[in-house]
């Protein structure tokens, strides 16, 4: 909601000029972002359209193709069918890295044993990149979504435990020590005091998760599946549809922009409360 002058110049000087200098400071930040995905555009289009001759194979990917095609995705139902599918996929994968993370970083971060004898396995396998196990989620659970399902569980719940277990090591103790003090249980303190004080490291530890697993989704859904982002990707390479392929492209990022600054909205939102 704009302010007139007159609701301005009631607002005490000091609170003026933060006011003055958060709307202006956040201005600043939107015109430079705005110009930054404008200089990103402009670098796409003189590398595929302008500095490369017409009959280039590079050109297949200018956005003097591209930008049409991905008018004609958005409004046609066949690529929100591959969306929807991997929006699921995420989700799904998200869900169960958040049942296995927060309650092992729970007890990893109450439990300084837990933390010496787990650590060193955690970070082991932390460093092994998701896609190195394609092939054995594939013999493991087969063709179909339960790869899928192991392997975007597998990126996420890393960020998700260490971020959990990292907000229980930081919570004040003087909290604790008042919940015994007044005689709570176990389950009265973790749901009144542990949870609450933890909660904005689980969510920065699933925003990061969030864009783990839409990075690793794509190659995921090249797995053998029939529907998925992946996939398309996968059918439009086969097709020779160079100019839909580079929309598909545009689609991922979009999405991925779109539920990072969604997380990182409620963080914000969560963390100023």
């Amino acid at each position: 909601m704009s302010m007139t002058d007159r609701q301005i110049g009631e607002i005490p000087s000091s609170e003026r000029t933060a006011w003055i200098w958060w709307n202006t400071n956040g201005f600043i930040r939107l015109a430079s972002g705005i110009g930054g995905l404008v200089a990103l555009a402009l670098l796409w289009w003189l590398l595929t359209d302008v500095l490369v001759p017409q009959h280039s194979f590079a050109h297949r990917f200018s956005p003097s193709l591209a930008v049409p095609a991905f008018a004609d995705l958005i409004t046609g139902a066949d690529l929100w069918h591959h969306i929807l599918l991997s929006l699921q996929r995420v989700l799904i994968g998200l869900g169960f890295a958040l049942l296995i993370g927060v309650p092992v970083g729970l007890f990893v971060g109450a439990s300084p044993m837990a933390e010496a004898a787990t650590t060193p396995a955690f970070q082991f396998l932390r460093m092994i990149s998701p896609l190195s196990w394609m092939p054995i989620a594939v013999m493991a659970f087969g063709v179909g979504n339960a790869p899928i399902y192991f392997l975007l569980a597998f990126a996420a719940v890393w960020p998700i435990l260490l971020n959990t277990a990292a907000g229980v090591r930081q919570l004040n103790p003087h909290w604790l020590l008042l919940s015994k003090s007044l005689a709570a249980t176990r389950w009265e303190t973790l749901a009144r005091v542990i949870l609450p004080g933890v909660l904005s490291h689980v969510l920065t530890g699933l925003r990061l998760a969030i864009g783990i697993t839409w990075i690793v989704l794509v190659p995921c859904e090249m797995l053998g599946v029939q529907a998925g982002l992946g996939y398309f990707i996968l059918d439009t390479r086969d097709r020779l549809a160079y100019n839909e392929l580079m929309a598909t492209v545009l689609v991922i990022g979009i999405i991925g922009f779109a539920l990072d600054s969604v997380a990182r909205l409620v963080l914000r939102r969560l963390s100023s409360v």
